[in-house]
């Protein structure tokens, strides 16, 4: 997926991975960049692979966005969760 040189980038290190959050993503494509390591059935075989590599807990899950750092909660129905959502796709969609 291509973006423009200006649009919105986030970015974070969830579960030791490091991410990147950019374009006009749903809060649905949000939800599952960041909670990688929970979707239900791994579609392709590289989710296979990142789902199954050792996490060291000790270090907090961050996403950086304009307004600052965030902590990801571990659990994606979290109101936390939900709140961190909202703010990365208001974010990422300025226009929307």
């Amino acid at each position: 997926m291509a973006t423009e040189a200006n649009s919105a980038r986030i970015t974070g290190k969830v579960q030791g991975r490091d991410i990147v959050l950019d374009g006009a993503l749903s809060k649905d494509e949000i939800r599952d960049k960041v909670w990688w390591w929970q979707i239900p059935h791994p579609r392709t075989s590289k989710e296979q692979e990142d789902r199954r590599h050792e996490y060291d807990g000790s270090q907090r899950d961050v996403i950086a966005t304009l307004g600052g750092y965030y902590e990801v909660p571990d659990d994606p129905r979290a109101p936390e969760a939900a709140e961190l959502v909202e703010m990365v796709y208001a974010e990422l969609n300025p226009d929307g």
